[in-house]
């Protein structure tokens, strides 16, 4: 009896699992789902924790053992995408931002996209001037601690917050100006609603940057927002498409492509190498899934997408879910009183903590510096050392991104002596966009993408060892900027280069996938061939009288190949059996 309840509890066990979950707020939702469950059934249990309806907006992101990231799939099995073993560890996270903010139905959903967008501003995905970033921060310090008390905040208070990698003085002095005159009386939510609005007219907003590399080997970082494709490189847009203009995203191996029509019915192709081919398809899934949600009007639209032109080759993928102009039109039809929201106010978190105790980080010597912030930050990166940064400039071609972003360019007047006019660094960092995933803590792998620091990139697994990761060039450009005149590959009339970054090894990577290429064409030839063969054999040899089949042998071209070739092969292929059988009778 006992044996048979050990083993009944066993057998239950092994159809369950537990999955955490930390949400924007770095709360954590922890749950126990059978072994089978697909990723709808887990995204709907988050979302009636939250109590969210405008739901199309948001994903949960997990990381693999080799520190891709991956969204997950609703229509799949949970427990087939994890390459982990349960317990599973994943986040809650804004995939699809809303073009405009402010036209969000519920208060909730715009207090979840504001907590994703003050991540973005912490680890440096969204760039933007001196004065734009002031006044960023100053909505944050009012939404989460009120109108300015001078019995409870005492000069200097606003540098006990961190909202930027990092920032001077005199940026803390604006920012506490603005939070003392401009915005008293205004709610959090007000506030909240005010800082999706100007981060809405920001370039870099709603950028999760992929790191890739062009033709010539420089390092960039691509991008799809609710607008279009974005290329960057060392924080200057050099390429922008609204989703109109592209036509085709395709990837083979390393190799990602985007084919766009612009004006003019000027057809370009831009190349980019991403660091591995798990890395380049999940860029061509989110490419794909964006550009499904942003321009199709309805999701009846959908189609499945090939990564290839030739149907045996490549991945396919569907975007399963529903559209913006869907989205919005049901989230018109929301009728409840408005839910209760739980604001995390001054609790710290491992994304955007509230520093409470302790010297500025700017004052701090390196070494220390590193030890305190790490210790804080519960294992994140520690922040860049230089005060200086580059302004975001845009060289795309064309103006078609959107026109309310006027002024948003750096004016180095507006700097000061110092240079110090932008809250970014002097290169865009990929490992900015990857530090609020979590990776599994039950296999004890910790991430290891670093921040660029001094020539290297140094990972969240240094405070241990202490050893230097790869250099910022082999982690996709968080190195120098490149000089004039290097820009995204750019392919038009039909003209492309192909030589990869890498050498011989890559040399001899190619030639593997042309090799396996032709093979693959050959077998896939051979099996249509004998699939032709067995067709022929079934139209002239045997009875069946099948309408179709009825129909092409009555055909004039079908009975002329039967008497002038087919029949005198036939007699031909017999005549030479009967001679070889006879052949071998005789010896």
């Amino acid at each position: 009896m006992l044996s048979r309840l050990m083993s009944g509890s066993i057998r239950s066990l092994d159809r369950e699992y537990d999955c955490t979950v930390r949400l924007l707020d770095d709360t954590e939702y922890t749950c126990t789902i059978q072994r089978d469950a697909k990723g709808q059934y887990l995204f709907d249990l988050i979302c009636h924790h939250l109590n969210l309806l405008e739901k199309d907006y948001f994903g949960i992101r997990y990381v693999d053992p080799d520190k891709q990231r991956h969204w997950l799939e609703f229509s799949k099995s949970i427990a087939k995408q994890m390459k982990s073993q349960p317990p599973f560890t994943m986040c809650l996270r804004v995939k699809f931002y809303p073009p405009d903010p402010a036209a969000l139905k519920e208060e909730i959903t715009r207090y979840l996209v504001f907590l994703q967008i003050k991540r973005d501003l912490y680890h440096g995905r969204l760039l933007c001037k001196t004065s734009d970033a002031a006044l960023l921060a100053a909505y944050i310090l009012q939404a989460e601690i009120g109108d300015y008390d001078p019995g409870k905040h005492p000069e200097g208070y606003s540098s006990k917050f961190q909202f930027f990698p990092k920032h001077s003085e005199r940026l803390e002095r604006r920012i506490s100006d603005i939070h003392k005159t401009e915005l008293i009386g205004q709610s959090p939510d007000t506030s909240e609603l005010n800082f999706l609005q100007k981060a809405q007219s920001l370039e870099t907003y709603g950028i999760d940057p992929h790191p890739c590399k062009d033709v010539s080997g420089n390092p960039a970082f691509l991008a799809f927002t609710p607008f279009g494709f974005t290329v960057l490189q060392g924080n200057r847009r050099i390429h922008f498409l609204n989703w109109d203009e592209v036509t085709k995203l395709k990837f083979e191996a390393k190799t990602f492509h985007v084919y766009a029509n612009q004006k003019e019915d000027k057809k370009i192709i831009l190349t980019y190498f991403a660091p591995t081919p798990e890395a380049c398809k999940h860029l061509w899934k989110c490419g794909v899934e964006n550009q499904a949600f942003y321009k199709l009007e309805k999701s009846s639209q959908v189609r499945t997408v090939s990564s290839s032109n030739l149907f045996f080759k490549g991945s396919r993928f569907r975007y399963s879910g529903r559209v913006a102009k869907e989205v919005m039109e049901q989230s018109a039809k929301i009728k409840r009183d408005p839910p209760e929201i739980h604001r995390a106010g001054l609790v710290p978190s491992r994304s955007c903590p509230s520093i409470t105790h302790g010297p500025r980080l700017t004052s701090v010597p390196r070494t220390r510096r590193r030890a305190v912030h790490i210790s804080i930050m519960e294992g994140l990166e520690s922040l860049r050392d230089s005060a200086h940064s580059t302004p975001v400039r845009s060289v795309s071609h064309g103006d078609t991104f959107m026109r309310r972003s006027r002024g948003h360019l750096a004016d180095s007047r507006e700097a000061g002596p110092s240079g110090s006019g932008v809250i970014s660094d002097e290169a865009y960092s990929p490992s900015d966009s990857v530090l609020p995933t979590p990776v599994a803590e039950h296999g004890g792998a910790e991430m290891s993408l670093g921040r660029h620091l001094n020539g290297t990139s140094r990972g969240a697994g240094d405070e241990e060892g202490g050893a230097e990761s790869e250099t910022a060039q082999e982690r996709g450009g968080q190195g120098a900027e490149p000089g004039p005149g290097k820009r995204g590959a750019l392919r038009a009339g039909g003209r492309s280069r192909t030589s990869t970054p890498g050498g011989a090894g890559g040399d001899v990577e190619e030639l593997n996938k042309f090799v396996l290429s032709v093979l693959r064409l050959f077998l896939v030839t051979m099996g249509l061939l004998g699939a032709l063969l067995l067709l022929l054999l079934v139209l002239t040899e045997s009875d069946l009288d099948i309408a179709f089949l009825r129909d092409i042998r009555r055909t004039p071209e079908f009975q002329q190949f039967h008497l002038e070739y087919f029949c005198p092969l036939r007699r031909w292929l017999a005549c030479k059996v009967r001679w070889m059988g006879g052949f071998l009778v005789s010896q």
